[in-house]
Formats: C-alpha cells, sequence, structure tokens
C-alpha cells in the first residue's frame, strides 16, 4: 500500500487503534471489532514472544478479508526488524522514538515510517529526514497544549499522539482542537471484562463514536 494512500486513510478515519495480542484467534476478533467500528489503519505492537507469527497471521487474514485495510506494527527498534516486518507484510511501521538508521531503512523499502517525538526539535528533525506525520509521544505527558505550542511556529507540520488518548468527547476534543492530525488510541479503546475477556461489541461502539466525534 502506497505511502499516500496509508496517511489518507489515516486523515480520514482519525482514530489509529494499536494493541498487541499473543492469540490469533482473539488478535482476529479485534481486527474484525475494530474494521466494524470504522477503523481503517490499525497498529499491532511489536511487544511479546508471538508478535511476528501473530502479526503474519494478521496479514493473511487481513489480505484476504479486509483488502483495503492498512496492518502495521509499532515498538520498532532497529533496521533488522524494519525488514523482518516488512517480509511479512508490513503497510507501515512505528517506533516509540527517532532513529535516522530506521528512517532511511523505511524510505529505502519506500515505506511509511514514524517514529515517537517529545521536542520540537525531534518534530523538525524527522521532518527533514521526511517523515510526513510526527507521532508525539508520550501523548499522556506531552499533552493536548504540546501539540498546539508545536503547531504554532511550524503549522505544516502533521502531528498524531500516543498514549493517554481516551475515547470520551473532552479528551478527544481537546486533541485535536489543538491541532492533532490524528491520533494513536490503545489501552483505552481495548475494554475488557471481570473476568479480562475483551468485550468486543463495546469496542466496536466506542470506536464508532470516537470517529464520530473526532470527524466532527
Amino acid at each position: 500500500m502506497k505511502i499516500n494512500k496509508i496517511l489518507d486513510l489515516m486523515f480520514e478515519t482519525k482514530i489509529i487503534p494499536l494493541f498487541y495480542e499473543s492469540d490469533t484467534t482473539i488478535a482476529r476478533k479485534l481486527v474484525d471489532a475494530c474494521y466494524e467500528g470504522g477503523a481503517r489503519v490499525i497498529e499491532f505492537t511489536n511487544r511479546g514472544d508471538q508478535a511476528e507469527t501473530v502479526f503474519a497471521d494478521m496479514i493473511t487474514y487481513c489480505k484476504e478479508k479486509y483488502p483495503e485495510l492498512a496492518l502495521g506494527i509499532g515498538s520498532i527498534s532497529s533496521p533488522a526488524q524494519v525488514n523482518r516486518f516488512v517480509e511479512l507484510g508490513a503497510h507501515f511501521l512505528v517506533s516509540p522514538f527517532i532513529d535516522e538508521d530506521i528512517a532511511m531503512e523505511c524510505k529505502k523499502l519506500d515505506k511509511f515510517w514514524t517514529g515517537g517525538c517529545a521536542t520540537l526539535s525531534e518534530m523538525h528533525t524527522a521532518h527533514k529526514w521526511g517523515v510526513p506525520l510526527m507521532k508525539a509521544f508520550p501523548g499522556n505527558i506531552l499533552g493536548p497544549a504540546f501539540i498546539k505550542g508545536a503547531k504554532a511556529p511550524c503549522p505544516w507540520l502533521k502531528i498524531m499522539p500516543t498514549g493517554g488518548v481516551q475515547p470520551t468527547e473532552e479528551n478527544l476534543r481537546s486533541w485535536f482542537d489543538a491541532g492533532a492530525s490524528c491520533v494513536g488510541m490503545g489501552s483505552k479503546l481495548f475494554l475488557k471484562d471481570d473476568k479480562g475477556n475483551f468485550q468486543y461489541d463495546k469496542i466496536t461502539s466506542l470506536l464508532k463514536e470516537s470517529i464520530r466525534i473526532a470527524q466532527a
């Protein structure tokens, strides 16, 4: 999937769900719940021993069932991981930090990549490398005021806060009113019951409402 297509999907839907799950069956159900809720871009995080196995299965599953869905991999920390997950079929890659070696490897492979930035200087650096969307991370520490402050002198920056984004009208409006182009949403979206089981219907409805608020 082309970089511009992925960015268009991000900017249109505005909410990018992100999760890790070690069970392939559950991971598929989470993809179903997110897609039904309106997500067209999903980030699977590389945070467990089964990440490669589950991600490979998700790629196969989505290619057959949701060919228009952009499925990316997060928590990438080296060029070697970039190559491994691109081989598995990743449409895009995300890191918790910026790294020139990773940026250049993704550029060579013509793959969209973004890394976590906590300062305007880091965003400026990533922008010089050709990164089209800045990941503001950790969002719960930076807050919406950081987005507003960064865009005041640099209005050309496209910024996606991740971490601390909540599926409430008050929280989402604070991010988008500050100038966020889209947001990454993790644990607050993926609700579980008292037994630790995902509540798929609630995830779908919560995502639908979050996208509605964000697009408004």
